[in-house]
């Protein structure tokens, strides 16, 4: 009897143990939050390298006149994949509330810290002597110095990237709810580009003062930005981020048509009403 009844208990715990992962709401969440946070992570990482769109594409330079900064248009690397983000956090906004974006945030700037920590302490490893000179032939004499530039970006510079990031998702996550708030269901491209508009104008010149203005200002190896060039290409990427705000529109209106049919009418209506009353 007690042999049966401990089989009943260890079978339940075995059906028990995936009950939250069977839930589509969980699953969604966990989806929608990898992306979002892969994303993050990815464009602090590649953020670093400045490009040259025109070449790029193969195309004749533009040769456009911004703050008398000339020639083809530049971007942050990392501003590509930052659409993504955009789309991710909408929707983690429209079925998650604030609580929802406010966690993944907050975890995603845990996870950078924790990333830049590690490549710290990589930096500091005695490199192999046969290592540093391997990639001479590609232009590249010193490894460990191309390591340490490329990604040992300055303290100032992490703190102020992760800072631009956190507060463009605050201020996103108001902007968000506060349209919403005033239209309802209605007008979901108001509610995604308007918060994403706002948000993303703060980030583009808080990221790039601090990363290329501000904190090479306090080094002794790295020439700090002019203000034009800032502003060049601050202007730029807001300007590409505002267009991929409106070109992404149908993928959103997509991606809600899927999520709702993936949850259920009732499920998602119920999410989206929890959402706006989660602080």
């Amino acid at each position: 009897m007690v042999k049966h009844s401990t089989n009943i208990q260890e079978a339940h715990a075995k059906n028990s143990l995936p009950s939250v992962l069977s839930q589509r709401s969980v699953r969604l969440f966990i989806f929608l939050g990898g992306f979002f946070i892969a994303n993050a992570i990815v464009a602090e990482f590649i953020g670093v390298k400045i490009f040259a769109l025109e070449p790029t594409l193969g195309i004749r330079p533009f040769n456009f006149n911004l703050f008398g900064q000339q020639g083809a248009l530049q971007f942050s690397a990392g501003v590509l994949i930052w659409p993504i983000v955009f789309v991710m956090t909408d929707l983690i906004n429209e079925y998650y509330g604030k609580r929802g974006i406010r966690m993944l945030s907050f975890l995603t700037v845990g996870l950078i810290g924790y990333a830049f920590l590690m490549i710290f302490f990589a930096i500091r490893l005695t490199p192999a002597d046969w290592w540093i000179g391997q990639n001479a032939a590609y232009g590249v004499p010193d490894m460990q110095a191309a390591f340490k530039v490329t990604l040992g970006q300055g303290m100032l510079i992490i703190a102020g990237s992760i800072s631009a990031f956190l507060l463009a998702q605050l201020v996103d996550v108001i902007t968000f709810h506060q349209i919403k708030a005033r239209t309802g269901e209605r007008f979901i491209w108001l509610r995604a580009t308007g918060s994403t508009v706002v948000s993303q104008l703060i980030d583009s010149f808080v990221v790039l003062y601090i990363a290329f203005k501000l904190g090479p200002d306090l080094s002794d190896t790295v020439t700090p930005w002019t203000w034009s060039q800032l502003l060049a290409v601050a202007v730029v990427q807001y300007t590409y981020k505002f267009f991929m705000a409106i070109v992404l529109t149908p993928v959103l209106y997509l991606a809600h048509d899927w999520i709702e049919r993936y949850l259920g009418t009732e499920t998602a209506a119920e999410m989206k009403r929890k959402a706006m009353t989660w602080g």
